[in-house]
């Protein structure tokens, strides 16, 4: 009963939390697109702060100091709400490759758009894939440091792991490092079980960044291979 209370206590600060920060972020549709940044950014510490003093969730970083600076591909695990505002804090200058219909919401989808997140229809194939190089090249061309979640969706913690090719395709066609991130966030906010949330350490545990160069298919079983390994360890910690 407890658990559930406090559960529910930081979901409903978390709507608020999220309502105020939109708010705040209304001005930033006149400045750079850096301004949208340091705002979701202040957005993520103050949902990580809730979270620890209501929940009983706190999180640990392992392995900040391989985060090379400069353009990068980061590519995550991914088993609840916890990344989408959580992994954000760790960079300087931070995007997501998301679904193209988060942008049809008003307000949030147009902050999404001001902060040049890179959208992916999902709906067109192999031109998706196209569209989603280029526009990550453009950022990257910035400096900027790309999320991405590999199976595209959130998995609970201990699913067999889905990873789709696109993370691949990105690596090969940017002739950038790829940074591989293990966590076990599902075991403390179980995915679509908000009201769930068992007090705990979330773990998020940098790997050694895989150098640009593999072609495709041995990037593509490295990445799988090095965050199924690492995030298989981490669960088993958390028990």
């Amino acid at each position: 009963m407890l658990i559930l209370l406090r559960s529910i206590a930081f979901n409903v600060l978390f709507y608020l939390n999220t309502v105020f920060w939109l708010v705040v972020a209304l001005p930033t549709f006149f400045m750079s697109y850096r301004g949208i940044v340091v705002v979701a950014q202040n957005w993520g510490r103050v949902n990580l702060a809730l979270l620890r003093v209501v929940a009983g969730i706190g999180y640990e970083v392992r392995g900040r100091e391989k985060i090379p600076p400069g353009a990068l591909i980061v590519a995550s695990k991914h088993q609840s709400a916890w990344e989408t505002f959580a992994l954000q804090t760790l960079f300087d200058d931070p995007l997501f490759i998301l679904k193209r219909e988060l942008q049809w919401i008003p307000v949030f989808g147009w902050l999404l758009i001001k902060g040049r997140m890179v959208p992916v229809d999902r709906g067109k194939g192999s031109q998706a894939l196209v569209d989603m190089t280029e526009r990550a090249r453009a950022e990257l061309g910035r400096g900027r440091q790309i999320i991405i979640f590999p199976e595209g969706t959130r998995r609970p913690a201990g699913a067999e792991p889905r990873y789709k090719y696109g993370v691949a395709h990105l690596y090969a066609a940017e002739g950038v490092p790829c940074l591989p991130v293990a966590l076990n966030s599902g075991v403390f906010w179980p995915r679509r079980r908000s009201l769930h949330l068992r007090p705990g350490t979330i773990v998020v545990e940098i790997l050694d960044p895989i150098a640009p160069g593999l072609d495709k298919a041995a990037f593509f079983e490295r990445l799988q291979a090095e965050i199924e390994t690492a995030t298989a360890r981490l669960i088993a910690e958390a028990g």
